[in-house]
């Protein structure tokens, strides 16, 4: 916590750190060391019945006082201030949770201003399933940001009608992106004509996707295999060169020897 947010906390602590040692006093009791805190808590919107701010203070990790954005006023939760602490404390007290609740709507939405400028373009992938003899093109756009996006599928670059796609549906991830994604019906065998266009406000232009088939693991095993025998082969024949060469040499010094014998 910085100098600024000490020094605005101190209209919250020293009126019932005052009031504390006045009540000490008054009942004669030994003095004691006693902690006081404040918790901030606020939410974006009320959607779910949270108020936008709310303050609560402990004394000693006793509940004694709340605040929240819509009774804009401080409240007491504890008997021993219902029965001693003056109106004045309240009216004080109240006033300084008042100057917290308008800091928090301030900075909260300054922040979310600044996070709204920042956007994040889709990532895009086409995926392939078969089911009951229907096969299904699934245009999946991932992690962006803003919400808003626009995805098509494209026949032939020409734009299919609605009735033909399903609905296109966009769910928040629980980083604060979404991911969207909108699927096709298409007749086995033509997946190739088949194109995802997606646009975004973090996009300088609309990006195109489309299947890829994957290839298959038996012609991945074959042409690994292949490759293995030419590999093979191609050493028995530099090996059966080396020897053949090698036998040369040995028929040729052969000669040589027997002419200087004659």
């Amino acid at each position: 916590m910085g100098p600024r947010a000490r020094r605005a906390l101190l209209p919250l602590f020293l009126p019932f750190l005052l009031f504390l040692l006045r009540t000490g006093a008054a009942h004669r009791r030994p003095p004691r060391s006693h902690s006081l805190s404040y918790l901030f808590m606020g939410a974006s919107a009320p959607d779910l019945g949270l108020p936008l701010f709310e303050a609560l203070g402990y004394v000693d990790d006793q509940l004694f006082v709340s605040y929240n954005h819509e009774s804009r006023r401080a409240e007491p939760r504890a008997q021993w201030l219902e029965d001693g602490a003056p109106s004045q404390l309240w009216l004080q007290l109240s006033q300084s949770l008042k100057g917290w609740d308008h800091m928090f709507i301030v900075d909260f939405w300054t922040i979310m201003d600044n996070h709204n400028h920042s956007k994040v373009p889709p990532l895009l992938k086409v995926t392939h399933h078969v089911a009951s003899a229907v096969t299904t093109l699934r245009c999946q756009a991932l992690n962006f940001y803003p919400q808003n996006i626009t995805m098509r599928w494209l026949k032939d670059r020409r734009p299919l009608e609605a009735k033909d796609v399903e609905p296109q549906d966009v769910l928040p991830n629980g980083d604060g992106t979404y991911q969207g994604w909108l699927a096709v019906a298409v007749p086995p065998g033509e997946e190739h004509r088949y194109t995802c266009l997606v646009g975004h406000p973090g996009l300088n232009q609309p990006l195109a996707a489309a299947w890829e088939p994957s290839v298959p693991s038996t012609l991945v095993i074959g042409a690994i295999s292949g490759i293995a025998v030419c590999v093979i082969l191609f050493v028995i024949g530099v090996l059966f060169r080396i020897f053949r060469k090698r036998q040369a040499s040995r028929g040729a010094m052969g000669d040589y020897v027997l002419a200087e014998c004659e």
